[in-house]
């Protein structure tokens, strides 16, 4: 293999796919990115296993062929060539080794052979459609924070996205709880959409397509089957195991009798917030909300190092309610808001608070309370 090509270019595709590559791995070809000269592109590959990127590069190919070389290493030699330069690849004949050269500079890389590289994109696609990248772009910020963590409840370590009806119109729709706080958010479901599997994308899958999702201008190819999804976005090709579980019935933590409306500035009460939390400790992390009136105190103790209050004008004229919150839980949800103002609508101390955008109503938040 024997190719040229700008070095802006490749860097920008070695960064797509070579984020992919686990640091320590007990598979060496695992830690290689598969390269495939041709035509005039490169095609670049890397792969853990449960996801799989690909890319096709312009490139002038002298010689067409492949190889596997280390992802980091060539995305590290890459990024450190000087801008506006050109890189020359080659292998040499026993394809032992492949040469990166550029001006003055010269590295020799081991390659392990292309056969040894896994191919994931085996198995059909039942479903296909096209979203724009902005309505994607919106599915997965507006819920992401709210992905767990927790290994043991694995069937909650990503989103949940499937098709429902909603006010007469069907819905894409997306949702993501940690037990603590759900987030779901809606779209118009694109045609083709309909009858699709719920699906679960997997964290690190959501966490890459965000990256990915450059120009909310791009229509985004989706297919996907029980078991995988490939999500085709201008020249990458993304493909990734789906999490193999049941999403919990989400709908039975929505609150539907809330009656108490809190509407508050969501920048001030943000800050506030903010604010009075730099005194919790970081354990508990919890702010209490005091309403009365037109009026809301916030209020952290932290019995090691002190108290702080803090006073924020609201609309809400129920009866007076105290009510206490993970403060760093608040301002995820807060930081998802786009319209000038919060509602809350709350029931009492002990039930779930449902939090909405005045911008719209594609997104809603549930936050379980604490005790304070």
């Amino acid at each position: 293999m024997r190719i040229t090509l700008e070095r802006s270019n490749l860097l920008k595709s070695l960064n797509h796919v070579h984020r992919v590559v686990e640091r320590r791995n007990t598979i060496p070809i695992l830690s290689n990115v598969l390269m495939r000269a041709s035509g005039n592109s490169l095609d670049l590959k890397a792969t853990d296993l449960d996801l799989e990127i690909t890319e096709a590069v312009p490139a002038m190919v002298e010689n067409a062929g492949a190889t596997t070389v280390p992802a980091h290493l060539l995305y590290e030699i890459v990024r450190k060539l000087p801008d506006g330069s050109e890189v020359l690849l080659a292998t040499t004949p026993d394809g032992g080794s492949m040469t990166v050269q550029s001006g003055r500079s010269k590295f020799s890389l081991q390659c392990l052979p292309e056969s040894d590289f896994p191919d994931l994109t085996a198995g059909s696609f039942t479903h296909t459609f096209k979203l724009k990248a902005s309505d994607l772009k919106m599915l997965i910020d507006r819920t992401q924070f709210a992905i767990s963590t927790e290994e043991t409840r694995y069937y909650l370590n990503g989103i949940f996205f499937h098709t429902i009806e909603a006010g007469g119109d069907l819905k894409l729709r997306a949702v993501a709880t940690d037990g603590h706080r759900l987030a779901r958010a809606d779209v118009q479901a694109p045609s083709g959409s309909e009858g699709m599997p719920g699906i679960i994308i997997p964290r690190k899958t959501v966490g890459e397509l965000q990256k990915l999702v450059e120009d909310p201008e791009t229509i985004v190819t989706v297919e996907l089957s029980d078991a995988k999804i490939r999500l085709t976005i201008g020249t990458i090709v993304m493909t990734s195991k789906l999490i193999d579980g049941t999403f919990p019935d989400y709908q039975r933590v929505i609150p539907t009798g809330n009656d108490k409306e809190m509407r508050v500035d969501c920048e001030s009460f943000t800050k506030a917030v903010d604010r009075v939390s730099t005194i919790s400790s970081e354990r508990g992390r919890a702010v209490k909300l005091s309403l009365t009136d037109g009026q809301l105190l916030l209020t952290v103790n932290n019995p090691d190092s002190g108290s702080a209050t803090e006073e924020v004008a609201v609309g809400y004229d129920s009866d007076p309610m105290e009510i206490g919150f993970n403060a760093k839980y608040l301002l995820d949800i807060t930081a998802q808001l786009s319209g000038e103002d919060a509602i809350f609508m709350l029931a009492d101390a002990g039930s779930p608070t449902l939090v909405r955008d005045t911008a719209g109503d594609d997104a809603l938040y549930v936050l379980m309370p604490m005790r304070v």
